[in-house]
């Protein structure tokens, strides 16, 4: 009686897994880019000085002004015409509130690969 055994796919060479993680960071940048110029622009058309709602919206979309600033689109990421102390704060809450997630799911994520390089 002869057995039948699944073949296994071989893993995706080095070169292909590093280009397809470019390909999806630069389609990840285009997205977090128009979608942070897009509110900006919203954002911004708000009348009077800018309040603390409008200070942690802007804190958390600051870090996603990396990708419009390095194909040189000038956007504005803090306004200058704010009601001072509030929206300062909200300013500060929305950059450590961003921080936190990013960092959270980076941190979760290098955890997660240790625990599966030990496994090994």
């Amino acid at each position: 009686m002869t057995e039948t055994q699944a073949k296994v796919a071989p893993k995706a060479s080095l070169a292909r897994r590093i280009l397809l993680r470019i390909f999806w960071f630069l389609v990840v940048a285009l997205i977090v880019g128009t979608t942070f110029k897009f509110i900006t622009d919203c954002s911004n058309k708000a009348t009077g000085p800018a309040g603390f709602e409008r200070g942690l919206l802007h804190g958390a979309l600051m870090p996603g002004a990396l990708p419009n600033l390095i194909i040189g689109r000038d956007v504005s990421i803090y306004a200058v015409v704010n009601t001072g102390r509030m929206y300062k704060l909200g300013y500060t809450m929305g950059v450590n509130g961003c921080g936190m997630i990013f960092f959270g799911i980076f941190f979760w994520r290098v955890n997660r690969w240790r625990k599966r390089v030990q496994g090994k």
